[in-house]
């Protein structure tokens, strides 16, 4: 009997489940946001069903768990909440929410119908994903404040302070002699902080002008500041409530909205209390208030307020038990370097400056060694450990220094697994491959981009005693690669029946090469048998993967396990383009030859790929595109950075300078915090990105996309065991002259200048750091 079916194009899943009443059943664990294109993801133990298959589409076949990295879900039903740790193995990943709560489906990967329950249960359709677009996020992890432009929290939606996934505050609501003020302006002053601005005329004889200003500061660290302001020409007295209470739930019940009424207060302190079975929250006030009203949740002041003179009121909102909020990125100790842009566009130094601001709010410390930091993958759905993001974010930020890598790499090395078939894999969830495709394994991404993280940060000056630490990781990351590859030419999908990916394949050579050149460099071996299979697979992919039309031809995004190519044209290409970076300033080679190459970078510079505002995920006139398709045809920032980067490596600086305009512009039209996609509609005179509902924003690659944006420009390649730094700007110089300060390498300082003739010259740099051919 099927507890669970879920259908899509060519690929459907089923969960085998004895028959329970509508009483016994539990709640859906769908994600947040699952909602657009007609498909669910395959869950470990899943059972794939015939059904249409897509044109050029891999077939539907039966399916098992996956055979290496994918254990059953049960294994890792927290691996997105905050604050916590991860358990090591591999799930579906939910983008939309922590797993451990019942929630809806996210928009990237859900059908919009209805969902099938239990047999002889009538069908229920998800409850709908509350929209984050709108909403000004405050983020210090593990902390965050989630507000609507109106600055009142009401307890609807996703508004509310929180700490590690739960809701501490869920309404703060202010009346000055019993009226709300109007809200005139709210704005994001940084990653944690906002300002909401509001007016007031206090008597109705003082004419249409306002004469009380009320300003408040929400910050993600549980602090509010109300501040009232007289600007009339007489004392006001203004009796000022703020109406407070909690539900203390979960941020995935929320979501799904499931959540219980609001808990009853009592008074303590200087404010008020609330207490449940998950835990217990508290609201402080300075000063204290003249009357506190548990039943009604309120607290009361009088002022008397001279004219031009002004009253604050301090909230601090905590869960007791949690000790105070202390944010990684807000340390003075912090492990991105605070370097700055400046130049003939003036939004280059907003752009970089709020990327920086928005991956310091991402960071979180290992909960077991506080001392080692990482990134989080986003707020406000994926504040938990997501390790193919966390070391993506932190490769892009490497010009920031290397203590974010050398964190990162130490938090996931102690993830590694141990014994068994899947010894050396770093676990990872999985994630939605689109219309096209079945979803893929992060953990077989995350297990490549190991060593190749630990082999570019030693080129950017990780020192050798980390380095030679974590060796041993990368070691048994390299030594799975070639044990999963077999006699094979190619990585496949861990899941039995499924693809080869273009994607995969491509970060594979990348770790073979880029880790043989680790092995060598520091006395191991290995090294040749990796570069003799990552030359056997350049050989095969050139002829397997190449598809030959009249437009010139194009890679195949995957093949089916009977040899037949996946033909839709999509961003994960980039990949491609993406072949690490060895020593003296030298790239490894590609899987592409020159000419293959070339016609690459020509489709992807082409309208169908490049939407004006950055790389569409699936191109527009492909079977199954949709503009705020997960990776169907939204643009999502992370590729778009790595296809500049790649095609200005190879050379296409006409290509890579159109995307590179074309983010800086969405970047502008966010408020230069970019979110982690939003919709590939094609960019016209006087439109704008289209935001998408469910994006995260903060997210951590998008923020670290800006710093490797900003840094192509200048084509820094650095060689710290040689003592030596090449640059390679892009001679067409897109944005002008470009200044980049703060940066390191080595340890040190490092300030590069391009001029507008597309010349670099270096500022500042290490003591000994040559400059190299």
């Amino acid at each position: 009997m099927l507890g669970r079916l879920s259908h899509r194009a060519g690929w459907a899943t089923a969960r085998s489940q004895p028959a329970r009443s509508a009483a016994d059943r539990p709640p859906h664990r769908h994600s947040v946001g699952r909602r657009a294109r007609g498909r669910d993801l395959v869950e470990p133990g899943s059972v794939h069903l015939s059904g249409a298959q897509p044109a050029g589409g891999v077939p539907p076949r039966p399916a098992e768990a996956c055979r290496r990295p994918c254990p059953r879900r049960s294994e890792s039903r927290r691996s997105h909440l905050m604050d916590q740790p991860t358990p090591p193995s591999v799930t579906d990943e939910r983008p939309g929410l922590p797993q451990r709560a019942p929630a809806p489906r996210s928009p990237r990967e859900s059908p919009p119908g209805t969902v099938p329950s239990a047999q002889g249960a009538p069908p229920r359709r998800p409850a709908e994903l509350p929209p984050v677009h709108t909403a000004l996020i405050c983020v210090a992890l593990p902390g965050l404040a989630i507000s609507t432009d109106q600055g009142q929290l009401t307890g609807r939606g996703l508004e509310g302070y929180y700490r590690a996934g739960r809701r501490v505050l869920s309404r703060c609501q202010v009346r000055i002699a019993g009226r709300e003020p109007l809200m005139v302006q709210a704005r994001m002053q940084s990653a944690d902080r906002a300002r909401f601005v509001g007016t007031l005329r206090p008597t109705p004889h003082g004419g249409p002008d306002p004469d009380l200003l009320v300003e408040r500061t929400r910050t993600a660290d549980g602090v509010e500041r109300i501040t009232l302001h007289n600007a009339a020409m007489r004392p006001l007295r203004l009796p000022v409530e703020v109406a407070l209470g909690t539900d203390l739930a979960d941020l995935g019940a929320i979501a799904a909205g499931t959540v219980g009424p609001e808990l009853p207060a009592s008074v303590h302190d200087s404010g008020l209390r609330w207490s449940s079975p998950v835990g217990t929250a508290r609201v402080t006030a300075d000063p204290p208030p003249a009357d506190a009203l548990a039943s009604a949740g309120l607290l009361r002041w009088e002022f008397d307020v001279p004219p031009g003179s002004s009253v604050t009121v301090e909230l601090r909102v905590r869960l007791e038990g949690a000790g105070p909020v202390r944010s990684a990125g807000r340390a003075a100790t912090s492990p991105l370097a605070a370097a700055r842009a400046t130049g003939d566009d003036p939004r280059v130094r907003q752009f970089l400056s709020t990327s920086i601001g928005d991956l310091e709010a991402l960071l979180v410390r290992d909960p077991v060694h506080p001392m080692d930091i990482h990134l989080a993958a986003g707020a406000p759905w994926r504040c938990g450990r997501a390790p193919a993001e966390a070391l993506a974010a932190a490769r892009m930020t490497l010009p920031l220094g290397t203590r974010l890598a050398a964190g990162t790499l130490r938090s996931l090395a102690r993830t590694q697994i141990r014994g068994g078939l899947r010894t050396g894999m770093i676990p990872g969830s999985r994630r939605d491959a689109g219309a096209h495709l079945p979803p893929g394994c992060t953990g077989t991404e995350a297990t490549l981009l190991f060593p190749v993280l630990l082999a570019e940060a030693r080129r950017w000056g990780l020192a050798e005693r980390e380095t030679e630490e974590l060796l041993p990781t990368a070691e048994r990351c390299l030594t799975w690669l070639r044990d999963a590859v077999g006699e094979d030419e190619y990585l496949r999908d861990p899941q039995p029946g499924g693809p080869v990916r273009c994607e995969t394949q491509a970060q594979a050579h990348r770790a073979a090469l880029l880790g043989a050149d680790l092995l060598d460099a520091l006395g191991r071996p290995g090294g040749r048998g990796l570069r003799e299979w990552a030359q056997a697979l350049r050989t095969a992919f050139r002829k397997d993967f190449w598809i030959d039309d009249p437009g010139g031809g194009r890679p195949a995004a995957a093949r089916t396990p009977d040899g037949r190519p996946v033909p839709h044209l999509g961003a994960g290409t980039v990949h491609l383009l993406d072949t690490g970076l060895l020593g003296g300033g030298e790239y490894a080679p590609g899987l592409l030859d020159k000419v293959q190459t070339e016609q690459l970078a020509r489709r992807l510079g082409s309208p169908v790929m490049d939407s004006g505002w950055g790389l569409r995920g699936l191109g527009a006139k492909e079977v199954g595109h949709n503009p705020f398709g997960h990776r169907g045809g939204a643009v999502r920032v992370h590729e778009t950075a790595i296809g500049v980067s790649g095609l200005a490596a190879a050379g296409y600086e006409k290509e890579a300078g159109s995307l590179l305009r074309g983010v800086l512009a969405a970047a502008e039209a966010f408020g230069h915090r970019l979110p982690e996609m939003y919709g590939g509609e094609q960019r016209t005179e006087g439109s704008a990105p289209l935001p998408h509902p469910a994006a995260c924003r903060p997210a951590a690659t998008a923020a670290a996309a800006g710093v490797l944006l900003l840094t192509t420009l200048a084509g820094i390649r650095p060689d710290a065991p040689a003592g030596t730094v090449t640059l390679r700007p892009l001679r067409s110089a897109p944005l002008g002259e470009l200044g980049l300060t703060g940066l390191r390498i080595s340890g040190a300082a490092f300030s590069v200048r391009v001029s507008r003739l597309g010349l670099a010259m270096v500022e500042e740099a290490a003591e000994g750091l040559q400059l190299g051919a």
